[in-house]
């Protein structure tokens, strides 16, 4: 690889994407100091589960149920997953920031890492357009703006997208422990790691084959199959590792999600406590789609607001572009995370409202656009990225400042 080759490698994986990401929060946060009373934008940044955060920075988990001064329980601090308030307790304790800016600082810093992993990843199973395309939506997406909030959304898509590089890779180690990350910062998380085992299956199903070609002295052509192959997404990881690596990778993330869940069952004194508290403060009940059905079908039909309207054709809008990734053999990994992920988002009743927000993390449906556009000619993805930037920036931001319900 030349000099100039290598420089213009780095600037993909690193400069671009962080450009992106800048412009695209500079551009929020303009939409939101514009629309937002008096132009405050701190308290809107730190609105709604950004308290929940906070708190828990602050103060730590509570020890049990929560209830209302009528006696009903209701949900509290333990709803939520230790990996986002652990990161933002501790840049509040080292640099001395205030909680709430401290919270605002991981999120915004780690949206960086996340806008930086997801176009390394989507470089690395497409070509640098795609990843570039993947990244400018991932930024600007309709409620890309939990990016620039103290929310979770941000530190989760960085944990997924670099457990899923580094597992292509073949990098086990820090594949397992991204994918750790994700199951703690998130309970959506376990979809993610049910990815990696995917992933890791596949890896010890290569190797297996690899070695049985080997003894029958007919070894894996890999360049020729990677000349066949459609996409990117279809060749092996570079490095080949032992069995044992890929599967406790996937053994390590597959237990934080349960491991989380038991220490909150174990903390209250009921193994059920978190989906207890779950639904009781958010409506969360997993219902296999049928509050979502019934949403989409009287928000068409009967509808009195566009909000509502534009959320229905978003969610059978996401619903065609994962048939779509399907369609296109997508990396069975990405492609199991993505599925799981929007499964757990339209299977479960609650907030209708916070579904564009809860969409942010499934990368998947980001994944047949990025493609149309990396192979577009660069005036047309321009046009459209554009276009689909000054949407979705301003929606977000309509959202948190002029609308009146949590997202």
């Amino acid at each position: 690889m030349t000099e100039v080759a290598r420089r213009r490698g780095t600037q993909i994986v690193w400069a671009l994407p962080l450009a992106v990401y800048a412009l695209s929060r500079l551009l929020q946060l303009a939409f939101v100091w514009w629309m937002a009373d008096n132009g405050e934008v701190r308290s809107r940044l730190l609105a709604w589960d950004g308290g929940h955060f906070v708190r828990l920075a602050e103060e730590g988990y509570p020890a049990g149920y929560s209830y209302t001064t009528e006696g009903a329980l209701t949900g509290n601090g333990l709803a939520f997953f230790p990996g986002y308030p652990m990161l933002v307790r501790i840049v509040h304790l080292v640099t001395g920031l205030e909680v709430g800016t401290a919270a605002i600082t991981v999120a915004w810093i780690a949206g960086a890492f996340a806008a930086i992993l997801v176009c390394a990843l989507g470089t690395r199973l497409y070509d640098q357009r795609v990843g570039l395309a993947l990244t400018a939506l991932f930024c600007t997406q309709p409620m890309s703006m939990a990016l620039s909030m103290a929310y979770s959304e941000a530190l989760f898509v960085a944990m997924v997208a670099g457990m899923l590089l580094f597992a292509h890779r073949g990098d086990w180690l820090l594949a397992g422990l991204f994918g750790l990350g994700a199951a703690l910062s998130r309970p959506t998380g376990a979809a993610a790691a049910i990815g990696l085992a995917v992933a890791a299956g596949m890896a010890v199903h290569r190797s297996r084959r690899a070695a049985r070609e080997q003894d029958s002295d007919e070894p894996v052509i890999e360049e020729t199959r990677r000349r066949s192959s459609r996409f990117k997404a279809d060749a092996p990881t570079v490095r080949d590792a032992p069995a044992w690596q890929p599967i406790t990778a996937a053994a390590v993330a597959l237990a934080g999600v349960p491991g989380y869940l038991l220490w909150v069952g174990l903390r209250v004194g009921d193994l059920g406590a978190w989906f207890d508290i779950q639904t009781a403060g958010w409506g969360t009940t997993f219902d296999y789609g049928k509050s979502t059905f019934e949403f989409v079908r009287n928000a068409l039909r009967t509808g009195d607001g566009w909000i509502q309207v534009s959320i229905a054709w978003m969610v059978i809008g996401v619903v065609v572009l994962a048939a779509i990734a399907v369609a296109q053999r997508v990396w069975p990994p990405l492609l199991v995370y993505g599925l799981i992920a929007l499964v757990l988002v339209l299977g479960q009743g609650g907030y209708y409202h916070s579904k564009p927000r809860l969409l942010v993390p499934v990368l998947l449906i980001l994944v047949p656009p990025a493609v149309a556009l990396g192979r577009a000619k660069p005036r047309t993805a321009a046009l459209v990225l554009s276009g689909c930037a000054a949407f979705g920036l301003w929606y977000g931001s309509y959202l948190i400042t002029v609308w009146h319900y949590a997202i």
